[in-house]
């Protein structure tokens, strides 16, 4: 019996699933934009290395991350579908990146709301090779063998993915701009300042509303200037009085964590270029609000 190796060999096994968990989590959720979705992958992925030769695997950490990001573009596939059916505008799930910033990355890219929402636009494998070469350094060489793809088209795939945030997306300003400019928004907000909006909001500025079809929600993102300042100013009575703010992390930039009544109804975040705001992202469902309240650490 070889009962004494089984139990050593899973020990080891569990030791290095639990050092890899990090990144796994990170690949997922940039190719995914969930963070529910994330878990399930890094669940499968366990399974799947449970279930593994071991002997025979050279590099634990390279198997893993092969078979959580194929697992990724697997699940992205389907996800589209049910985000085709959704209701309203779809954001990224937020998560507190306040413990982990990078989320197992070598470097904190495409991490940000707004760089998930636009990698949602290209597809899984696309987005793939950009989270695994952007996010975590991989080189082409081995981005090529997890996509089970040539090294020339790895680079295609990723010179895309570039070209596309270049193409739709802003130099972003610093974090203390950041902060400083949704601290102005956020009191132009509440108090229905137009003149004020008007000055930090960019002339193509979107507004986005994920409320999974809530009432009350906006079943369309709200795009301009004049558009978006006026649809704040009418929308500030009916959603401020009452309610009160935490500054908070999310997805690597400050954000505001509203509550209305003791319980979370909105997460406020924003894209800012030195031209201004160029995107309001209220995070309204419940489902996703939830998770992200719970993962907060305490004040």
């Amino acid at each position: 019996m070889h009962t004494g190796d089984d139990v050593g060999s899973l020990d080891a096994a569990t030791r290095q699933f639990v050092a890899a968990r990090p990144r796994l989590f990170g690949i997922a959720y940039r190719v995914l934009g969930s963070a529910a979705e994330a878990e399930d992958v890094c669940q499968e992925t366990w399974v799947r290395w449970q279930n593994a030769d071991h002997a025979n695997v050279v590099e634990p950490a390279a198997f893993l991350a092969t078979v959580a990001t194929r697992l990724a573009i697997n699940t992205a596939q389907s996800a589209r579908v049910r985000r085709e059916a959704y209701v309203g505008p779809w954001l990224p799930e937020p998560v507190d990146t306040g413990p982990d910033p990078q989320l197992g990355a070598e470097r904190a890219e495409a991490v940000e709301l707004a760089v998930l929402l636009l990698l949602e636009k290209l597809n899984p494998v696309e987005r793939a090779a950009y989270v695994l070469r952007e996010a975590f350094d991989y080189p082409y060489r081995q981005i090529a063998e997890i996509l089970e793809t040539s090294e020339a088209n790895t680079r295609q795939l990723v010179s895309r993915a570039r070209r596309h945030l270049a193409a739709e997306r802003r130099e972003q300003v610093s974090r203390t701009e950041h902060q400083r400019l949704l601290e102005v928004f956020l009191t132009a907000a509440q108090t229905g300042d137009l003149k004020a909006l008007e000055d930090v909001l960019a002339a193509d500025v979107v507004s986005y509303s994920d409320g999974g079809g809530m009432r009350g929600a906006s079943r369309i993102p709200v795009v301009g200037l004049s558009r978006v300042s006026r649809y704040l100013v009418a929308f500030a009575p009916r959603f401020w009085p009452g309610s009160d703010v935490r500054w908070v992390e999310a997805n690597g930039r400050p954000a505001v964590l509203v509550r209305s009544g003791g319980d979370p109804v909105a997460l406020l975040c924003v894209d800012v270029s030195a031209e201004g705001i160029d995107r309001v992202m209220w995070v309204l469902n419940p489902a996703k609000l939830a998770p992200y309240v719970a993962s907060m650490r305490p004040c």
